[in-house]
């Protein structure tokens, strides 16, 4: 099997940006326009792209959809999300040509009514997004921008949405985020034993070919990678390489 490497775009007030876990507080900014980024993507081999609207993530809402919406005319498949709340949040993402919606706090809050969206809109069109920390002994789900605490815990809710049919999950290691500090394989490999119906995608921490190499021999279906690319610890054709060749 193929992982399939996906570059990820973060914004926030229309700039490229990323967070060091998740913190908004210690943000690095990129100077480069978001809409550029994904075509030079596109023609380094990307067939998808994962884009975050940090503003709606944390408060609600969409803060940069004039944003969304250009980087989707680049020509890939786009995976974006940050601020869906309601059907009608996900309705606009996919008129604007998003290819699959991320779904993350409100999958945290509400499983049953993110259920019933699997349900109406199809699981192909939706990610579920599942970003968690270890605590107290138990991988804990934050939500809102991960600035606040849900009851929930991975290892109810991913088997929840493994039985309403989802087919893809996101899960981010909040605490390896933007931190450079490799993939938590063991996670994944957790994730994977507890839902293994699942399309994981793995993100957090990725920082060289070798790091995809390993997620790729992990079994994993997708990994996300964001500041490696930005930074140029990794160029996205040995991540391509690395993870066993280019999928549509």
């Amino acid at each position: 099997m193929t992982t399939q490497v996906i570059p990820a775009i973060d914004l926030r007030q229309g700039r490229v940006v990323r967070l060091r876990q998740g913190d908004y507080a210690q943000q690095t900014n990129f100077d480069v326009d978001p809409a550029v980024l994904a075509g030079q993507y596109r023609d380094s081999g990307a067939t998808w792209l994962h884009v975050v609207d940090l503003d709606g993530a944390r408060d609600g809402g969409f803060a940069n959809l004039a944003y969304i919406e250009a980087i989707a005319k680049a020509g890939l498949k786009l995976q974006a999300g940050g601020g869906v709340r309601d059907a009608a949040g996900i309705e606009r993402l996919l008129g604007l040509g998003v290819a699959r919606v991320v779904v993350g706090s409100i999958a945290v809050r509400e499983p049953d009514t993110v259920s019933g969206w699997l349900a109406r809109f199809g699981p192909e069109r939706l990610t579920i997004a599942l970003d968690t920390r270890w605590r107290e002994g138990a991988w804990q789900l934050p939500h809102a921008g991960w600035t606040e605490q849900a009851g929930a815990t991975l290892e109810v809710l991913a088997p929840l949405f493994a039985k309403a049919g989802a087919v893809h999950l996101l899960c981010t290691d909040i605490d390896r985020d933007g931190m450079m500090a490799g993939p938590n394989l063991a996670l994944y490999q957790r994730l994977a034993a507890l839902a293994p119906g699942l399309q994981v995608q793995a993100s957090g921490g990725v920082r060289s070919a070798a790091d995809v190499a390993a997620v790729a021999a992990a079994g994993i279906a997708g990994v996300i990678v964001g500041r490696a690319l930005l930074q140029g610890s990794l160029a996205l054709a040995d991540a391509f390489v690395a993870a066993g060749g280019v999928e549509a």
